[in-house]
Order: C-alpha cells, then sequence, then structure tokens
C-alpha cells in the first residue's frame, strides 16, 4: 500500500503477517519515499510495524511542532550537523550558532528525526528529518556510510505544504489501520 507520490513524499508498507498484540501489529516493511528516493527495508520480513505506525500517529498529533531555528539552512549543513553531533565519537562546540547541548535539546524535544524510529525498519543506514516551517514541512533524507557523517549521493531534500504532507500521513495511517483489521491474524512469533 502507498500514500502519497514517490516522486515527491510517500509513504509505503506492506504487511506479510498481522498480529492481534499492538505491540507487534503486523511484519512486513514501511519505507519512506522523499524526492524519488526509498529510505527504508523494502523486503517482507523487514520489521514489526508497530513503532512505525505509533510514530506516524505521533507526528500527526504533534502537527507543527517539529521546529528548529536552522530549519532553512542547506540540506548537506543540516544532515552532516545532524550526524555529528548526534553519532560523532568527537562532536563540535557548536551548530549553526547554537552550543552542542542546545543543538541536540532542539533535535530531541521537537523530534526531528522521523527515522529510524526504533525498530528494524531503516536498517539500511536511512534517516529522514522533518521540519515544520510555517505552512510547509521539510524533509530531508539521506543515509550514513562508515567513511563519512552521510552519503552525499543519497541527499533528498523536498518542501511541502503542510496540509498535504499531513493529509497523506492521515490517509496512510487510515489504509494501514483498515488493511490490519481486514487482515487475517496469525499466531504471535
Amino acid at each position: 500500500m502507498i500514500a502519497g507520490n514517490p516522486l515527491v513524499f510517500a509513504i509505503e508498507s506492506g504487511i506479510t503477517n498481522a498480529y492481534e498484540r499492538l505491540s507487534f501489529r503486523a511484519l512486513g516493511f514501511f519505507v519512506i519515499h522523499v524526492g524519488g528516493r526509498r529510505y527504508g527495508v523494502c523486503e517482507p520480513d523487514a520489521t514489526l510495524l508497530a513503532n512505525s505506525v505509533d510514530e506516524v500517529g505521533r507526528r500527526l498529533a504533534g502537527r507543527g511542532s517539529h521546529t528548529a531555528p536552522f530549519a532553512d539552512h542547506d540540506a548537506g549543513a543540516i544532515a552532516g550537523a545532524f550526524r555529528s553531533a548526534i553519532y560523532a565519537e568527537e562532536q563540535e562546540e557548536s551548530y549553526f550558532g547554537l552550543p552542542l547541548s542546545d543543538f541536540e535539546g532542539v533535535i530531541h524535544s521537537s523530534r526531528i528525526m522521523w527515522a529510524p524510529d526504533g525498530d528494524e525498519a531503516f536498517d539500511d543506514s536511512s534517516y529522514v528529518l522533518q521540519f515544520d516551517v510555517g505552512d510547509r514541512v521539510r524533509l530531508i533524507a539521506f543515509r550514513s556510510c562508515p567513511n563519512d557523517l552521510y552519503d552525499h549521493t543519497t541527499l533528498s531534500d523536498v518542501w511541502l505544504a503542510a496540509d498535504g504532507f499531513y493529509r497523506i500521513l492521515g490517509q496512510w495511517h487510515d489504509a494501514f489501520e483498515s488493511e490490519w483489521e481486514s487482515t487475517p491474524k496469525t499466531e504471535e512469533c
């Protein structure tokens, strides 16, 4: 199932096995398309889908709260700063004029990082960052690589109308719920 336009922004998922337990939901895949690139593992047994479903629900409920004072900077600079501040062994003292602790605080308190969402869905080293900027949403997506902060060839940067972005999230969430409810449930793994 897919909601949105993969060339711009879309969410795609598939259910292989559905479960009654909400903390499992289903076994399958969940990927995010940004700017014509797919982020996430697209295999029938990639992940349990509960985290991804719950995260989309949190994003819908938190509309407008994913804000950062650096949201309009260069996408590559944001990806590099994010990876450096959160994951590098040695961080800079500041990013975009914010002390390291403040920069990290914005990333976490504003829930800028959409993916990975805590499960195996993004074990392909994908990251998706979301910024609410007025009446628009900016998505910056990329994959990390071992020799650098991120793989520059995988960087996508898309600006969308906020209404359209959140409409796609809602369409996917509703369609997933319908698919999950109508799918016969199997014994838990």
